[in-house]
């Protein structure tokens, strides 16, 4: 089940403050959080020794060895369970990520390789200068390497074996080596449950007030209780109920403690309908973020684009995309539909930067799609509008051919409205005029006559997305062979550039 954070600084109320300016409660915390992280490490060392492990007995050994209640000693369980499992999946992820770098790098080598491979055969040809298809790589010097491209190509091939080589060896490292569990000091972590009153034993706040119940071993120097007045989470959209489970996190940071509550939150009422009376599409770009309405038969209502700033500073960035993403709820409020966005996973082709090249590197890294995504889904669901996730494949191909000359749309308001019409199922079908340059079969599916078109579409000598305004005739496209498209487009992909003066 969803769970939701709300988090706040500790207050400082003047009749609470003592002789050095600190709260009774954040001198319990200071003296408390040693004893915890002593709780925490002790239970992640048991964690990783893969000893058979016993919750009930082994938080009476802890309320025995540390002098903590049962309440407390599952707190510190909870906690270093947690780590041990972020630990465990951070390993499995790094281990994964470098897998994939190492198997795009040795990929490269092999490609690299057989280019100069095939450069040498072509010039050891008799007649290579009437030759028809040319060198991938020709020979030439280049005034700027002081050198030819062979030798360029062969000094990348050579340090693209030793990053192979790097990428190996920690590999090796990271699989043998022991897991290392981080334990932060200055934390304390209490868990609740539904079955007790204020949603938590230990830690129980009415609304304004916190009543926290201090371990035997701090009750001399703290007394039973400590009570302080934080208030209420601020909030424009308060989800936090007055009754279930409600598990607190205290944490040191920038100088003030913080008090996190987590809890399952209320359900908002519905505001979007069905996805069959309508929806709005969306396409994010670095720059900008185009939308379109349809309604329930597919067809185009409203459309728009929202403007963005690359480059900007994480908070800055960070305040655009809540704003583009206010401006999203606003628009499927008022047309009552859920909205509908790409599923977008760069994992892969983060993997690739190092071959793909600095231009298409900035281009993936400026924009924080992980940010936009969580905090349009956050936004949405307390709104109660529904968010729907669909596959873009082929989404900005289908804009520019179909819907970019029917409405004068932008390229990015096309997609989005490919993306709406998808998150519909409706089907999108290539167009008539269309249909004899390319294999149909009727047993395949939509998306593999769109993979052909687009193989054809790339060869052809369209090269500007303003270009698709203005093709009125694709008779163009009836000589290009599909096994042509494909190998052209390869080797056009693959081919080694530098400048040469």
């Amino acid at each position: 089940m969803t769970t939701l954070t709300y988090c706040k600084a500790l207050p400082t109320p003047i009749d609470e403050l003592n002789a050095i300016g600190k709260t009774h409660l954040s001198v319990f915390l200071i003296a408390y959080a040693p004893i915890f992280r002593s709780a925490v490490c002790e239970t992640v060392n048991f964690f990783l020794s893969k000893t058979e492990f016993n919750k009930s007995k082994w938080n009476s050994h802890l309320q025995t060895t540390l002098g903590i209640s049962k309440r407390h000693a599952n707190g510190a369980i909870a906690a270093a369970k947690g780590a041990v499992d972020s630990a465990k999946k951070c390993r499995i992820i790094q281990i994964k990520t470098l897998e994939a770098k190492a198997k795009s790098c040795e990929t490269w080598i092999k490609k690299a390789s057989k280019k100069l491979k095939n450069a040498r055969e072509f010039y050891e040809k008799k007649n290579w200068q009437n030759s028809k298809t040319g060198c991938v790589i020709p020979l030439c010097s280049s005034l700027k390497y002081k050198g030819t491209n062979w030798q360029n190509l062969r000094f990348q091939i050579h340090n693209k074996k030793r990053k192979l080589d790097r990428y190996l060896k920690k590999l090796a490292t990271l699989k043998s080596s022991p897991l290392r569990v981080y334990v932060p000091k200055n934390q304390v972590f209490i868990v609740g449950s539904t079955d007790e009153s204020y949603g938590n034993q230990v830690c129980q706040w009415d609304g304004n007030n916190l009543k926290l119940r201090v371990p035997a071993c701090l009750e001399s120097q703290f007394g039973k209780y400590v009570e302080s007045k934080i208030g209420d989470f601020q909030r424009n959209i308060n989800r936090l109920p007055a009754t279930g489970a409600k598990t607190w996190h205290f944490y040191y940071k920038s100088g003030v403690w913080v008090a996190a509550v987590s809890f399952t939150p209320e359900k908002v009422k519905q505001v979007s309908r069905a996805v069959d009376y309508g929806s709005i599409g969306i396409d994010m770009n670095p720059g900008s973020i185009g939308w379109a309405y349809i309604d329930s038969e597919g067809n185009l209502k409203a459309r728009g684009k929202i403007p963005l700033q690359t480059g900007l500073p994480h908070g800055k960035q960070q305040a655009q995309i809540v704003i583009a993403c206010l401006e999203l709820a606003q628009l499927a409020i008022k047309f009552s539909c859920p909205v509908v966005c790409e599923e977008l996973d760069f994992s892969n082709k983060k993997n690739q930067l190092r071959e793909r090249g600095r231009k298409y590197a900035r281009m993936l890294s400026g924009w924080g799609y992980s940010e936009f995504d969580k905090q349009l889904n956050s936004i949405l669901s307390n709104r109660g509008i529904e968010l729907i996730t669909v596959n873009p494949a082929y989404s900005s191909m289908i804009g520019l051919v179909k819907y970019l000359r029917l409405y004068g749309l932008a390229s990015d308001t096309g997609a989005a409205l490919a993306i709406a019409r998808r998150g519909m199922r409706l089907s999108e079908k290539i167009p008539g005029s269309l249909t004899a340059f390319v294999d149909v079969n009727s047993t395949k599916h939509v998306w593999s006559l769109w993979s052909q078109l687009n193989k054809k579409i790339k060869q052809s000598g369209i090269n500007r997305r303003h270009d698709y305004y203005t093709v009125s005739n694709w008779d163009f496209l009836a000589n290009l062979g599909i096994g042509e498209a494909s190998a052209l487009e390869e080797i056009a992909s693959e081919t080694y550039t530098v400048e040469f003066s």
